[in-house]
C-alpha cells in the first residue's frame, strides 16, 4: 500500500549526497526475520478531533508503520498520522476534491484515501518547476554532497581458525597469516595462488579480489587495514575479524569526483520540488490543526510526507 503519509521533521529535508552501489565479491550480511506481530492495544489517552474518536483499534493497525525504539514512539507516531489523515480527508471533502487515480513506485494504484490525500496536496502545493539559478545555487552551496564515493580495489586471503575457534586456534590461524605474508610479498601472481589455496572465503574463486568497496561495505577494522595499505602492496600485519585473520592486498584507489552540474540538475530539481511540495504540505497540516479541536495527541512534529520525493543518485 502506498503511503502519503508518514512522520518527518517540520523542517524541509536536506539534499542527501550522491551514492553509487558497488558490488563486492565478499560481503558479510547478517539476516533472519521474525514474524509480524500485531502490536497490543495502547493504554493511552483517547485520541479525539473535533469529537471525533480515533480508536486504540485504529492506532494500533496503524503502528507497524511507524518503526520505533519503544511502544510510546510508535503509539504517537501512529496516532499523529492518524490525526493528520483524518484532517486532510475532512478538508478534500470540504474542498469536493476527486482522487487522481496515480500509481505508487512499485506500479500499485493508490487506494482511495491516498489518491485523494494526493489530490488535495497536489492542489494546495502546486507544481512550480525551480529554475536553473536555483539549481545552480544548490549545487554551489552543496557540492559536497555530489561526489562520487572514493573505491578501493582491494584482495584477501581469510584464514580461519579451526575447529570451536579456541585460542590456540586463533594463534595459529595468525601465524598461518604471518606467514603466508612473508612468502607472498607484493607480486600479485603469487598472493592470488595463494588466495586460491588457503583463503576460507568464495573471494578465493576470483583469487581474492574484493571488487571494488566503498567505506562501509566490509567490517570496520578490515576497512581501516585496506586504508592503510600502500597501493601496489600487501600490509605487513594480518588484521583479525569476527571471520578470522585477513591478508590485505590493495591494488588501486579510485578517488571521489565531484560530478558535473549538467549532471545532476535534473535530480536536484526534482528534489527541490520535491520539498516545496512537502513544505506546503506541512503548512497545510499545520493551518488545519491550529483551527481543530485534537484531544489525548500533540502534533509536535507534521507528520506530513512526500511519497513522491526522491533521492540524489548518479
Amino acid at each position: 500500500m502506498a503511503r502519503t503519509l508518514d512522520v518527518i521533521n517540520i523542517a524541509a529535508p536536506p539534499l542527501p549526497p550522491v551514492d553509487q552501489a558497488m558490488p563486492s565479491a565478499c560481503q558479510s550480511h547478517g539476516c533472519g526475520g521474525a514474524e509480524e506481530q500485531r502490536p497490543p492495544l495502547s493504554a493511552f489517552a483517547e485520541v479525539r478531533i473535533d469529537g471525533v474518536e480515533i480508536t486504540a483499534e485504529q492506532i494500533a493497525e496503524e503502528m507497524p508503520h511507524h518503526p520505533s525504539p519503544d511502544g510510546e514512539s510508535a503509539w504517537r507516531a501512529a496516532a499523529q498520522a492518524l490525526v493528520v489523515r483524518h484532517l486532510l480527508l475532512r478538508e478534500a471533502a470540504r474542498r469536493g476534491c476527486a482522487p487522481v487515480r496515480e500509481t505508487d513506485e512499485a506500479g500499485k494504484p493508490l487506494v482511495d484515501d491516498e489518491a485523494l490525500i494526493r489530490s488535495l496536496l497536489d492542489d494546495v502545493a502546486g507544481t512550480a518547476v525551480p529554475s536553473e539559478e536555483e539549481c545552480r545555487r544548490t549545487y554551489d552551496a552543496q557540492a559536497f554532497r555530489f561526489r562520487t564515493p572514493t573505491l578501493y580495489e582491494a584482495s584477501h586471503i581469510l584464514i580461519e581458525p579451526e575447529g570451536a575457534g579456541d585460542d590456540d586456534a586463533w594463534a595459529a590461524a595468525e601465524q598461518q597469516a604471518r606467514t603466508i605474508i612473508a612468502e607472498v610479498g607484493d607480486e600479485r601472481a603469487t598472493f592470488a595462488e595463494a588466495a586460491r589455496e588457503f583463503s576460507g572465503c568464495p573471494s578465493a574463486q576470483q583469487e581474492g579480489s574484493l571488487g571494488q568497496l566503498r567505506r562501509g561495505d566490509l567490517v570496520a577494522e578490515v576497512q581501516t587495514h585496506i586504508e592503510r595499505t600502500p597501493v601496489g602492496t600487501v600490509n605487513r600485519e594480518p588484521v583479525r575479524s569476527r571471520h578470522g585473520w585477513h591478508v590485505i592486498r590493495l591494488d588501486r584507489i579510485i578517488e571521489g569526483r565531484t560530478l558535473p552540474f549538467e549532471v545532476v540538475k535534473p535530480k536536484i530539481a526534482d528534489l527541490l520540488e520535491a520539498r516545496a511540495w512537502t513544505v506546503a504540505a506541512m503548512r497545510l497540516v499545520q493551518e488545519l490543526a491550529d483551527e481543530a479541536e485534537i484531544e489525548g495527541i500533540a502534533l509536535d512534529q507534521a507528520p506530513v510526507g512526500d511519497a513522491r520525493a526522491g533521492t540524489l543518485a548518479a
